[in-house]
């Protein structure tokens, strides 16, 4: 049985009936990791299985489930380095909010997985931990910055992972990784106990091989935490009973103009199109929408994102600017240039971009659009710096509107690399979101391809 290719709730539900041992989940994982974390680099830190403590009941929601952790997530007696320098010997005391719960549902939580440092960067070549690869060409870029938890769950060296994302870094090595990623609205998960890289374009979100996963670890992540400031009181989601429901009418909006078409790859606009295509012969009304607006969306997501940055870690630069990665310091010394008028028009921008949206779903259930214009670039070598700076262009967006915002494959490149499909929702509205993916993947069969490496 190819325990990796069932759906989160199939493998606890085989745990609870006793056909298979949360031993034999964990070990599965720890398989896939000592194979092939020596070439990928997925993982900072792992976690010993005896460790990994179960509650006495197999109730919870996720008991038994194998999970990686990005390493930016406080972990209780845990190494936890945020991929930088400065906390390589950082042993946290307490749980972040979201690791709490989902050890409290049962997870396992079997390894830190690699980052960009201090999550500022979609590469995730780490100075001070190694590169992170593509399992699906080692040449290129995973994605990041939660680049390490995307190559955990398309590899089988984790069955369900978590990550942050402030212009991109889930959705984006999702997508170059051939995976599913959510972001959230802003305010439904808890950022406590995550360091933070911007205070005001922060989420936290899930990294899984099915939508369904990605319900179902959003049902756990989510709700209300009272310490954390950025966390909204609201009424408790339910993102998996829904999934099915039919789609027959729903109405989706397809993102064109120049700011989606310039500079994107023909294979990307042809998949999107496809899958626009899809969706409709389920019944869903498609609307071709103009969405130039989007591009002042991203530019004013980057001076808030490196401005936050910038303030966060202004004395680790005054005390040891050296400490930081080159690529990493530069953003930073950007962020600090940047003048107060330049931070008010873009927190200004932010306003008038979020009612713009608003606008936009009062008509349409659902955005659907490009997750990243280009596949995953090489790592190294001629453009490479240059093309990766593309990769936040159409996820940057809804940081800054806070809006939910999945990712989910939607073919390949004529090279073999993953191409991901992007759908986006008022706040709030992840169901419509997760549905609108479902219904998508139950029709086609992206999600069950996997990387050669992790099937030798």
């Amino acid at each position: 049985m190819k325990l990796d290719t069932l759906s989160l709730t199939d493998q606890r539900d085989l745990v609870k009936s006793r056909e298979v041992r949360a031993s034999d989940l964990a070990s599965a994982c720890y398989r896939q990791i000592e194979k092939l974390n020596p070439t990928l680099n997925a993982f900072i830190t792992m976690v010993e299985p005896e460790q990994n403590m179960l509650p006495p009941s197999g109730s919870a929601p996720l008991y038994g489930i194998p999970i990686a952790v990005k390493d930016l997530y406080d972990t209780k007696g845990i190494r936890t380095t945020s991929g930088s320098k400065f906390f390589a010997d950082n042993i946290p005391t307490e749980d972040a909010f979201v690791v709490h719960k989902i050890k409290r549902a049962g997870g396992q939580i079997i390894g830190k997985t690699n980052t960009h440092e201090i999550a500022l960067g979609v590469t995730n070549n780490n100075p001070h931990f190694g590169a992170c690869k593509n399992p699906w060409d080692i040449t290129r870029t995973p994605g990041g910055s939660s680049g390490g938890s995307a190559v955990a769950v398309a590899t089988g060296m984790a069955m369900a992972a978590i990550g942050t994302d402030t212009g991109g870094s889930i959705r984006i090595p999702a997508s170059l990784c051939g995976v599913v990623g959510l972001k959230p609205t802003y305010g439904r998960v808890s950022l406590r106990g995550i360091l933070p890289l911007s205070w005001n374009l922060d989420h936290a979100g899930p990294i899984t091989r099915k939508v369904e996963d990605a319900a179902l670890m959003l049902q756990v992540m989510g709700g209300y935490d009272e310490k954390d400031p950025t966390s909204v009181k609201t009424l408790p989601g339910d993102y998996s009973s829904h999934l099915q429901d039919t789609m027959i009418g729903r109405k989706a909006a397809l993102a064109i103009g120049s700011f989606i078409e310039e500079g994107t790859d023909e294979e990307i606009l042809a998949a999107v199109l496809k899958a626009a295509k899809i969706l409709e012969e389920q019944g869903v009304v498609i609307t071709e929408v103009n969405m130039d607006f989007l591009k002042e969306a991203a530019l004013a997501n980057a001076v808030i994102g490196q401005s936050d940055a910038a303030a966060f870690h202004r004395e680790r630069m005054k005390e040891h600017p050296d400490w930081f990665g080159a690529d990493v310091r530069q953003r930073l010394e950007t962020g600090a240039a940047f003048t107060s008028s330049e931070y008010a028009l873009a927190r200004h921008t932010q306003i008038e971009e979020r009612r713009r949206c608003e606008n936009l779903f009062d008509q349409y259930d659902v955005l659907i659009l490009p997750t990243t214009p280009i596949a995953a670039p090489l790592s190294e070598g001629e453009n490479a710096v240059e093309r990766a700076r593309q990769l936040t262009r159409f996820t940057a967006p809804f940081n800054l509107t806070g809006l939910p915002a999945l990712s989910l494959p939607c073919g390949f490149t004529k090279d073999g690399l993953p191409i991901g499909l992007q759908i986006v929702a008022r706040p709030w509205n992840e169901s419509g979101a997760l549905r609108a993916g479902y219904a998508y993947q139950q029709a086609t069969e992206w999600h069950t391809l996997k990387p050669k490496i992790a099937l030798l």
